[in-house]
């Protein structure tokens, strides 16, 4: 009778074992996955995306180990009093439903995941605040700028326009020196595009961003700018969609602090970049 049941617990533990084992190697797997096929560069920035990956391997080589060793015996290292079963395995919940627990969650989300923020997610995260006006964005620790070197440094297009990255105009807001050689400057730059909620009577403004990474998404943080179509015709386009606009940069004064106004000449759609975010070493 002993016999039989030690005989019982012993296939019990191998199950309970060969499931946990299973869902070391399912989450293992979608670390892999997301590295491997590129959909980690939507989450983290570069510098921690190797961490996925060994993570990942990790996991793996863990979860094999358990998943062929699931029916060896082993003591517990310490001696047990006389009738005390001591099971250091044991527990109150069902392994299949700890399994439901740790891996439900887990594959709604890599199913059902767009890899991107709604506009509501973004209004949280500064998409339609103010540039920080009162920020020097390194100003005293650059060496003084002229136009000879924005000239080196930043390509004209075919309309004379010189490209900009987002971040560039956006920060200039804390940078009087860059302004006064921007202001009225004839730019391109590029980004997401969505309407503008503020200050839009006329409904001829629209707000152009893109995303701050410093490690993950969850530190995202939206650098948008303005956009002021004036009299051109505002293309018809998706909200959120990726485009490549030029126009007059300019730095009003609006609800009390100084913005960036693009004022816009041309928009066209753009093909979004595999690596649509800013990250912190780029």
């Amino acid at each position: 009778m002993v016999f039989e049941q030690s005989i019982d617990v012993a296939v019990k533990l191998k199950f309970q074992r060969i499931l946990f084992s299973l869902i070391v190697l399912i989450w293992a797997s979608v670390m892999l996955y997301f590295f491997t096929t590129g959909r980690i560069g939507k989450y983290l920035a570069p510098d921690f995306r190797p961490l996925a990956l060994y993570g990942g391997l990790g996991l793996a080589v863990m979860g094999l180990f358990v998943l062929l060793t699931a029916g060896e015996s082993a003591s517990c290292g310490h001696d047990h009093s006389e009738g005390d079963p001591h099971d250091h395995e044991a527990s109150e919940m069902h392994p299949l439903t700890s399994m439901c627990f740790m891996l439900a969650p887990l594959l709604f989300a890599v199913a059902s995941t767009k890899d991107g923020f709604s506009v509501q997610a973004l209004s949280r995260k500064a998409l339609f605040d103010a540039p920080l006006s009162n920020s020097v964005f390194l100003a005293q620790d650059l060496p003084p700028l002229t136009l000879e070197e924005i000239e080196k440094t930043h390509r004209k297009n075919e309309s004379g326009c010189y490209e900009f990255n987002l971040m560039e105009l956006y920060f200039a807001v804390g940078d009087p020196e860059l302004q006064k050689l921007i202001d009225g400057m004839k730019v391109e730059t590029e980004g997401r595009l969505v309407m503008e909620k503020e200050n839009n009577e006329s409904g001829k403004r629209r707000r152009l961003y893109r995303l701050f990474i410093t490690c993950c998404a969850a530190d995202a943080r939206a650098v948008p700018i303005i956009l002021d179509f004036g009299d051109t015709t505002i293309p018809t386009l998706e909200e959120n969609a990726w485009v490549k606009v030029s126009g007059v940069v300019t730095f009003p004064v609006e609800r009390g602090a100084a913005q960036v106004v693009l004022q816009t000449a041309t928009c066209e759609p753009k093909e979004a970049p595999w690596e649509e975010s800013f990250m912190r070493n780029n």
